[in-house]
């Protein structure tokens, strides 16, 4: 089965982001495909690269990270609301101004029409966090 999964909550305050983690770690151990993963509203900062957990915590921006380049999972983060909260590739900070980018490796910026995409050749969307 192909899935698309869309996280809408942010990795240290909803327990989503770690249970969409699970299941597509557990789905592709499994023989099925994840055609993509789309961060919107507060999900997005599940791809903050300066995100930085004390040590003896999971650190979840690198979980992403691991498994996007292990598996090869196309990692899009909502462009607008990437803005909204901070969260900019090299090519949007210098565009705004901004002295960095603090997009963690692995994920990409995009639009909405990404979501649809992948709702259409997906097989089944599922959706973490309200």
């Amino acid at each position: 089965m192909k899935f698309a999964i869309q996280i809408n909550q942010s990795p240290y305050t909803h327990q989503s982001p770690d249970t969409a983690y699970q299941f597509t770690l557990a789905a592709l151990k499994s023989g099925h495909e994840i055609y993509r993963i789309f961060f919107y509203h507060d999900g997005v900062l599940n791809g903050s690269g300066f995100t930085t957990p004390p040590q003896d915590e999971r650190n979840v921006v690198a979980r992403w990270s691991e498994l996007a380049e292990e598996y090869g999972i196309d990692l899009v983060i909502c462009i607008a609301a990437a803005q909204r909260r901070g969260i900019m590739d090299a090519d949007e900070a210098e565009r705004h101004g901004h002295a960095a980018s603090n997009l963690a490796a692995g994920f990409r910026l995009s639009g909405l029409g990404q979501l649809i995409e992948a709702g259409i050749e997906a097989d089944r969307l599922l959706v973490f966090g309200g």
